[in-house]
């Protein structure tokens, strides 16, 4: 036997020799490479079949591609490039109002479209003389998935001129009760009727720029007049094939990292909320009285979002899962509590599953950071102010600033999107920031701060988005009350443990968030092709 191995040992397969030595293609990630060889190699074994290396090779190389074609992001979009330079995103880019139940299915689409329109109404009388029908096609995630999430909804929304933070929600479930409906759009001095039918679910699969791609067209019969391809990439946040960001200030405090964050707070003895707001005011070029009026408009909202969530009355939130809302139920008996402690994270798990039911009604919500995770900070800001701890809204104000923060991070050096990175990205996010908050406003200093919102982040690593039927239902809805508490466990322990000594810090953290988006499947990115979406059976 001892010979026999020797044997083999010195006496290696060539054609595995050659398969191993040989380059990999130019444009195959190896790790996908080297597993898809695997699988190739065991299906020959299975089967009988002998496969040589260079079929092997072959096999393995196309199925690699294939499957990197399906997540793989252009690096000319915008989002994808701001890495190599500070973050430069504003609060009123990051927390946005518009209807769930998803900011990058319903709110990115609805502004994409809204942004479309006004361009073609800049178009020459000529062309527009000529006009006959708008057309819009979805593809990647939002055709997987867009049903679920009413993207066709929101898309005709923005056509017909209306914007995600004063659309009536109303007006988006007349879609889904009479699809039928047309609408007159005036353009160039006549009318275009549009409908639902103009929404078109295209491609789910495919080489796009980026998971959330739409194309939107101004037709003249079967000619196209004008058109524009458009990403929504995450967190309500649009871009355009041939996008430029808009011209900023430059930060007072430039940082892309939380190490550089912390270390101007550090050097000049400031809050991390003191860093953000001197940002704010630099770039935006808004006064610090402007800055915080709009915090408290976005507090207020997401106060009145979980109060509506909360007086909702029982019901079937709307789609094919017939799930049950129960927020007011969890509350009602959560205040029944004998034990205290438990009631604390009975209600704050509440806050939470009231916010995230609205979303999945399709109302108003905030992107905190994206429409998935729209229960998560809302139920934070909840549990400390008026209706909880009473914190004075100073340091509310604190706390929605240092939040920004962390999740303008994310976005600069990951992702919000949980069509590129699962719900690590969505609700991971909400989390992390939830726990900066809570850090913040309890006005501890910038480590505990980091070590929050890093603790918070690092247990929801490689959360999958696998929306049952495509609805933003089943798993998300309670994954936000989840998401709410664990940020709240992720303060507790930052606040209470020696700052200096933990090991893993907020950047090592959200590099490997980005690491695990890249080569998560693409099953497990809000396609509904993997996980919960395929396990559950709905009668």
């Amino acid at each position: 036997m001892e010979k026999h191995d020797s044997e083999m040992a010195s006496s290696p397969d060539p054609d595995r020799d050659d398969l191993i030595a040989d380059e990999l293609p130019t444009d195959v990630d190896r790790r996908t490479f080297l597993m898809r060889s695997a699988v190739v190699g065991a299906a020959a074994v299975l089967t009988g079949r002998e496969v040589s290396a260079e079929e092997q090779k072959a096999k393995a190389s196309t199925e690699a591609k294939a499957r990197k074609l399906s997540t793989e992001m252009s690096p000319s979009l915008e989002v994808v490039k701001k890495a190599k330079g500070p973050v430069m995103t504003t609060l009123e880019e990051f927390y946005k109002v518009g209807p769930g139940p998803s900011s990058s299915h319903t709110i990115g689409p609805m502004r994409i479209t809204y942004d479309f329109y006004q361009r073609c109404t800049k178009l020459p009388p000529d062309k527009l003389a000529k006009a006959t029908a708008f057309k819009v096609h979805l593809f990647g995630s939002l055709s997987s998935t867009g049903k679920g999430h009413g993207t066709e909804r929101a898309a005709l929304a923005g056509i017909i001129g209306k914007e995600p933070a004063t659309v009536e929600p109303e007006f988006l479930d007349g879609l889904m009760t009479k699809p039928d409906q047309t609408f007159p759009v005036e353009l160039g001095g006549k009318k275009l009727n549009v409908s639902l039918a103009d929404i078109v679910y295209d491609a789910p699969n495919g080489k796009f720029p980026h998971p959330n791609t739409m194309t939107c067209k101004l037709m003249a019969g079967n000619t196209v007049l004008h058109e524009l391809e458009y990403y929504s990439v995450g967190g309500g946040f649009i871009e355009w094939k041939g996008y430029q960001p808009p011209k900023k200030g430059a930060p007072k405090y430039p940082y892309a990292t939380m190490a550089e964050l912390k270390g101007h707070a550090e050097k000049n003895k400031l809050s991390i909320a003191q860093v953000a707001m001197a940002n704010e005011i630099a770039v935006s070029g808004k006064s610090k009285q402007e800055i915080e009026a709009f915090i408290d408009k976005i507090t207020t909202a997401m106060v009145n979002i979980v109060n509506a969530g909360l007086k909702a009355p029982a019901a079937t939130l709307p789609g094919p899962i017939k799930l049950k809302t129960k927020a007011g139920d969890v509350y009602t008996r959560a205040n029944d509590d004998k034990y205290e402690k438990q009631r604390g994270v009975g209600l704050v798990a509440a806050f939470a599953l009231a916010g995230s039911e609205e979303n999945a009604r399709g109302h108003l919500v905030v992107t905190a950071p994206t429409g998935g995770s729209a229960g998560v900070m809302p139920a934070l800001v909840y549990a400390v102010g008026e209706s909880g701890r009473k914190l004075p809204q100073e340091k509310i104000r604190n706390g929605m600033l240092s939040a920004a923060a962390v999740g303008y991070l994310c976005k600069h050096n990951a992702t919000l999107s949980g069509a590129e990175g699962g719900c690590q990205a969505e609700i991971g996010v909400a989390s992390a920031m939830g726990a900066a908050f809570l850090a913040e406003a309890h006005d501890f200093p910038p480590q505990v701060v980091a070590n929050a919102a890093e603790s918070s982040l690092e247990h929801h690593l490689g959360m999958t988005c696998d929306p049952v039927a495509g609805y933003v239902q089943i798993p998300c809805i309670e994954r936000c009350a989840f998401g709410a508490v664990k940020a709240w466990t992720g303060f507790m322990i930052a606040s209470n443990e020696i700052p200096a000594n933990r090991r893993v810090d907020f950047d090592t953290t959200v590099t490997a968030m980005a690491l695990t988006a890249k080569e998560m499947n693409s099953k497990y990115k809000e396609t509904s092709e993997g996980g919960l979406a395929v396990s559950l059976t709905l009668c």
